[in-house]
C-alpha cells in the first residue's frame, strides 16, 4: 500500500506568509476557503463580478476579489469551479496574471490531464483532491477531523511544490485523515470511471431498472421505491463503515445468501467487458472530447437527458415518500 502522509508530516509551513486565492465559492470552494482561514492562512476568494456568492463569502469574513485581481495578489491559485468552465476563465483571468514562482492548484485533474489548461513552465502545479463533498470537508474540519485527500505534483518549478501541497492539505484538514500520492492522470481516469460505471451511472441505472421490473410485475411503486432506492443508503452506509464484510455481517443470512447467488447474474462478464470499454473511452479522450463538444453546442443532449431523467416514475414516487420522512432534510450550503 502507498504511504499515507499524516498531519505531522504535512505541517511544512510552506504557506506561511503566503496568500491563497480560492477560485469559486461552491461546495468545495467554501470549505477550502473557510478551513484554510481557520487554519491561520491568508485567503482570498476569487469570483466574477456580480456573483451571487460574493456577499455570502464576505459575510463569512472572507476577502473577495475578481479572479484577475486575486491571481495578481496570490501566491497560490486553487481553481474550484466546474471543469467545463475552467479553460475560458483560466485564459481570460488567470494566465495573464500568473507570474514566475506562483503555484496553480486543482482538486480534479481533468483539464491538466487532457491539456485543456497548459500552464507556463515557470510555476508550480499541484492537486489536492478531497475524497468527499465540500460540506463534509467543512463539517469534519469543524469537529476536529478531516477528509482523506489525494495529492499530486504535476510541475515542480520551485523544487518545493510537494511541501506547498502538503501545507495546503494540512490547511483544509486533509492531513488529519491522511494524504495519499497519485498523479493527475490516475486521479482523472479513475475518478471519471468510478462516476460513470459505478457510483453515478451504474448505481442510477441499477436502481431504476430494479424499480421498473417490480412495477411491471404488478407491485406497488411505493414498495418498489423502498426496496430499490431508499434502502440503498442503508447498505452503502454499512459498506462505508466496514466494507462488504461489515455489510454482510449486518444484513440477514437470507439477504447474504441472495447476494452470493444473484450478484454475478446481474453484473455479468458482459457488464465487465462494457466497463472496460468505458475505461478505454476515458483513457483515449473519447469521453473528454464528447463532454467538451456537448458544452460547446449548448448542452442540448445533456439538458434533454436531465429533463427526461427527472420525469422517471421513481423520481415522482420518491419525492412523495421522502416528504414523509421528517429526518430527511436537504443540506444548505
Amino acid at each position: 500500500m502507498k504511504k499515507i502522509y499524516k498531519d505531522a508530516e504535512c505541517q511544512t509551513h510552506a504557506l506561511d506568509n503566503k496568500t491563497i486565492a480560492i477560485v469559486g465559492y461552491g461546495s468545495q470552494g467554501h470549505a477550502h476557503a473557510l478551513n484554510l482561514k481557520e487554519s491561520g492562512m491568508n485567503v482570498i476568494v476569487a469570483l466574477y463580478e456580480g456573483s451571487k456568492s460574493w456577499e455570502k463569502a464576505q459575510k463569512a469574513g472572507l476577502t473577495v476579489m475578481t479572479t484577475a485581481e486575486a491571481t495578481k495578489a496570490a501566491d497560490v491559485v486553487m481553481i474550484l469551479i466546474n471543469d467545463e468552465k475552467q479553460p475560458d476563465m483560466y485564459e481570460k483571468d488567470i494566465l495573464p496574471n500568473l507570474t514566475e514562482g506562483k503555484a496553480l492548484a486543482f482538486a480534479h485533474g481533468f483539464n491538466i490531464h487532457f491539456q485543456r489548461i497548459v500552464p507556463p513552465a515557470n510555476i508550480d502545479v499541484f492537486m489536492i483532491a478531497p475524497k468527499g463533498p465540500g460540506h463534509t470537508v467543512r463539517s469534519e474540519y469543524q469537529i476536529g477531523r478531516g477528509v482523506p485527500c489525494l495529492y499530486a505534483v504535476y510541475q515542480d518549478y520551485s523544487g518545493n511544490c510537494r511541501d506547498i501541497a502538503f501545507a495546503y492539505g494540512h490547511g483544509i484538514g486533509g492531513g488529519r485523515a491522511g494524504l495519499l500520492e497519485t498523479s493527475f492522470r490516475e486521479e482523472t481516469e479513475t475518478d471519471l470511471f468510478g462516476e460513470q460505471a459505478v457510483l453515478c451511472g451504474g448505481v442510477s441505472e441499477l436502481m431504476k431498472v430494479g424499480f421498473e421490473v417490480l412495477c411491471e410485475a404488478g407491485y406497488d411503486p411505493e414498495n418498489a421505491y423502498y426496496e430499490c432506492m431508499h434502502e440503498m443508503k442503508l447498505i452503502v452506509d454499512m459498506v462505508f463503515q466496514g466494507g462488504l464484510s461489515r455489510m454482510r455481517y449486518s444484513i440477514s443470512d437470507t439477504a447474504e445468501y441472495g447476494d452470493y447467488c444473484v450478484g454475478k447474474r446481474i453484473i455479468t462478464g458482459e457488464t465487465k467487458k462494457e466497463m472496460k470499454k468505458v475505461l478505454a473511452e476515458i483513457q483515449d479522450g473519447t469521453f473528454a472530447r464528447n463532454w467538451i463538444l456537448e458544452n460547446q453546442c449548448g448542452r442540448m443532449n445533456f439538458n434533454a437527458r436531465r429533463r427526461i431523467e427527472t420525469e422517471h416514475p421513481i423520481e415522482k414516487v420518491g419525492k412523495e415518500l421522502r416528504a414523509l420522512m421528517s429526518w430527511n432534510e436537504p443540506q444548505n450550503d
